[in-house]
């Protein structure tokens, strides 16, 4: 299913919960709707299902309006936070629900029940109910139950938020697979940013019922188009004195400039370790992280902190080290403009326009 909304809003008395939001999505994406709580992702999701109306705005599936369609005819399915399992019927039942409705023959309701066993890993569990379960397998009954009636589109409200950290990382592979094999247009609303990193095809990030910007993870991670965008994806630090880093001198004449610094942008190293020397500032270790795979490690350079991280293969630093801090880059912003800018003390500086 083709997705097009252009400039839906959606207010609760003088609350603003969605605000001139426009997007399309091509058939069989798999896109996450990521921003903190509040943002107005669900209220999106809802509208795309016909649980909620547009206060003004238009929802096209296919090239068809659809504003004023019930859900039961929109084409969707739907997976809900607490998965809303019918609690007095079987894991063949609750995928069986929505066929019925449809008054399928019983050898139809099979047929298509089983297939859907099969895919999810549910084998040997039809005639379980729902408090039998553990939470993944609840999670694949309600979207089964979702997919059984064969929708065009399929939208899933924080779909992993009942789920255990294990469980969690294990289920958006699987997730991922399904919506590949079957080829379904989906939509998944998450405030776990690794969770729409890991899992969704293009990511649209909103905050404040505004969509900030809409791409790949990658497109997001390198080249973020707000200052929000910037400081929500990934770890970084702001700095509000940009004249304190070496390089930046540029930015630091423009009223207003602020420095988002991320911990790959950030080469550390004991004296004599960094090429740069000269572009180096010299600072202090306050804390170190053990990270499994590296080392996080938080910075003071004078009154700035900064965060970066260190190989495990290099010497451990320890809290009150004295070390040499090379900052690559930094996302440079203020109120009429935001880039990305190279250190101007290393070679070939690239400033580079967003």
């Amino acid at each position: 299913m083709h997705i097009e909304v252009r400039n839906l809003n959606k207010s609760f008395g003088d609350f603003h919960a969605v605000q001139d939001v426009s997007f399309d999505i091509k058939k069989g994406q798999l896109i996450g709707l990521l921003g903190p709580s509040g943002g107005g992702k669900t209220s999106i999701l809802r509208m795309l299902a016909g649980l909620e109306s547009p206060s003004s705005g238009d929802i096209v599936f296919h090239g068809k309006r659809v504003n004023d369609l019930p859900p039961q005819e929109r084409g969707i399915g739907f997976v809900f936070q607490n998965y809303a399992l019918f609690k007095h019927m079987t894991v063949y039942d609750n995928i069986a629900f929505g066929l019925k409705v449809k008054k399928q023959t019983k050898e139809q309701i099979r047929e298509r029940v089983m297939t859907l066993v099969e895919l999810t890993g549910l084998k040997g569990f039809e005639h379980r109910y729902a408090h039998q379960l553990s939470g993944g397998q609840r999670q694949r009954v309600a979207f089964a139950r979702a997919l059984a009636p064969e929708p065009q589109l399929l939208l899933l409200d924080e779909p992993f938020a009942a789920i255990d950290a294990k469980i969690r990382t294990e289920l958006r592979t699987w997730l991922k697979e399904m919506i590949e094999r079957v080829g379904i247009t989906s939509i998944f609303v998450t405030h776990d940013q690794d969770e729409a990193i890991e899992v969704a095809d293009e990511i649209m990030i909103i905050s404040k019922g505004r969509l900030e910007q809409k791409g790949s993870p990658w497109a997001i991670y390198k080249d973020p188009q707000t200052p929000f965008v910037a400081s929500f994806i990934g770890e970084s630090t702001i700095v509000e004195d940009v004249g304190a880093l070496k390089g930046f001198d540029s930015a630091a004449g423009k009223p207003g400039t602020k420095a988002l610094i991320r911990p790959e942008y950030i080469e550390i190293g004991k004296p004599g370790e960094i090429r740069l020397a000269s572009a180096a500032l010299e600072a202090n270790v306050k804390h170190i992280h053990f990270r499994g795979s590296e080392w996080l490690v938080e910075l003071e350079v004078g009154s700035v902190k900064l965060v970066t991280y260190r190989s495990l293969e290099k010497d451990v630093l320890q809290p009150g080290d004295r070390v040499h801090v090379l900052v690559h880059r930094a996302y440079l912003f203020n109120d009429q403009e935001s880039w990305i800018q190279e250190n101007s003390l290393k070679e070939d500086p690239m400033p580079i326009h967003i």
